[in-house]
């Protein structure tokens, strides 16, 4: 079969097999929480609540009137214990709300609401209400993403249902387990948006999910035409601007965002949350992720309230074994080491990672010999080399022109790098250095 796919990309070792066959298993309630205000990509929120209140779960506990945002909801009943910074898998302390059950579990979920028959404005406002992010790993706000500007008509939403990254399986499990929900929220996404066309992109190593989606177009497509797209096996598959490429045709320009290209893509877990948000009033309060690793002696997946603290499920939910030696928010590419085990779940949260110190390995690294290896494994078709130099050389302006922007930091050229250079690492920084460089001048009138 010709699977669709993109140029560049690379294979590393699936190990999917641990959790594949493992249905998502709910924890029970926690006795607390740790709910960081801000959970997306945008403004700050400030807190709608203080400490000794009585919050309920599904309660809206942190707002702010701007946008980009997205709203936080309490994930458990419970009294506020404290408000104030706590660690986040971002590496950065950020303003949490602490919240110790009181062993109730009522709920304060909003009225049902038909995205088929309110308004577009009545939807994009329950999305935002409902605190929806992307939950593929970026968090960015879903009712921002649904609301593309007036003279960007959108007429292809893709269902990501890729789930590249080694180690993960909670979408594939998703759409195992839940796909009359996934194609219900795509049918929703696609009204919103306009679009006419609705394709759920399924990586060939997980090409079993693509009859139990079918099944469900009949019934719960809403009269939208939907098909599935089986992709190839490979990493990145699942980025956004990958998949659009692959299924499309279309490449988003540089410095472009998908919308450029008329295409929207939502991960299938978000598809779930935005079908939750409609027909259950249910804000983003739980999500599912994967816990595994050569270190996870109980590789599961599990369905957790957003705020659950990763040592409270120690060792009750997870066993370690003693070798650990790394932990991993995320998968083992674009994933970040935390450095407490205090840290936890958060909206953006699709893995953790238990890694021994022989999955953990550090190397050396040497001089580029030019060898073209992370240029041609490079899905944005950048030159890394020569934005390394450039960065090397302190010349962030070259490094910008050559393409350091456009890098999504997938890990694919530091992966492939026979000198053993952190590219990823140092792009990651040098966009910082010219954000940096950016505002400055801004602020100079230059």
């Amino acid at each position: 079969m010709n699977l669709k796919t993109f140029r560049g990309g690379i294979h590393p070792p699936e190990n999917k097999e641990w959790t594949r066959s493992m249905p998502i298993e709910r924890i029970p309630t926690p006795k607390s929480v740790v709910i960081h205000l801000t959970q997306a990509i945008g403004a700050q929120n400030q807190p709608l609540v203080k400490v000794g209140d009585r919050v309920v779960k599904g309660q809206m506990i942190g707002d702010v009137q701007a946008c980009p945002a997205a709203t936080v909801h309490a994930s458990i009943t419970g009294i506020v214990k404290k408000i104030e910074p706590a660690p986040q898998s971002n590496l950065k302390d950020g303003m949490a709300v602490f919240i110790e059950a009181d062993g109730t579990d009522e709920t304060a979920y909003m009225p049902p609401l038909d995205a088929f028959v309110c308004s577009r404005e009545e939807a994009i406002k329950r999305l935002r209400d409902a605190g929806v992010v992307g939950m593929g790993g970026a968090s960015f706000p879903t009712d921002v993403k649904l609301a593309p500007p007036a003279d960007k008509p959108i007429d292809t939403i893709i269902a990501n249902g890729s789930e590249c990254e080694p180690y993960l399986n909670i979408d594939y499990r998703t759409m195992i387990e839940s796909p009359a929900d996934v194609v219900e929220g795509l049918a929703i996404a696609a009204h919103i948006v306009g679009a006419t066309r609705a394709v759920v992109a399924i990586e060939a190593n997980k090409a079993d999910a693509v009859p139990v989606i079918e099944h469900e177009f009949q019934q719960h497509a809403h009269g939208m035409h939907m098909e599935t797209v089986l992709v190839a096996t490979k990493y990145p598959e699942g980025g956004e601007k990958m998949l659009m490429k692959a299924v499309t045709g279309r490449e988003v320009p540089s410095k472009g965002l998908p919308f450029d290209i008329g295409v929207i893509c939502q991960n299938v877990g978000t598809l779930k949350a935005i079908k939750e948000a409609f027909a259950d009033g249910k804000p983003l309060i739980e999500r599912g992720f994967t816990v595994s690793g050569g270190a996870c002696k109980t590789p599961k997946n599990l369905y957790a309230p957003i705020g659950t603290v990763i040592a409270d499920l120690i060792p009750d939910v997870i066993q370690m074994s003693d070798d650990v030696r790394k932990v991993i928010f995320g998968g083992p590419m674009m994933g970040i080491t935390v450095p407490s085990l205090q840290t936890p779940v958060a909206k953006g949260t699709s893995g953790i990672l238990f890694f021994t110190a022989a999955e953990s390995k550090q190397f050396e690294e040497r001089q580029c010999i030019r060898c073209g290896r992370c240029a041609d494994a490079c899905p944005a078709q950048l030159m890394p080399m020569l934005i390394n130099a450039a960065l090397l050389s302190d010349d962030l302006n070259r490094a910008d022109a050559i393409g350091l922007v456009d890098c999504f930091e997938c890990g694919a050229c530091s992966y492939v790098c026979p000198a053993r250079i952190p590219l990823t690492q140092r792009f990651k920084l040098g966009k910082d250095l010219l954000r940096n460089q950016r505002a400055k001048e801004a602020r100079h009138g230059k």
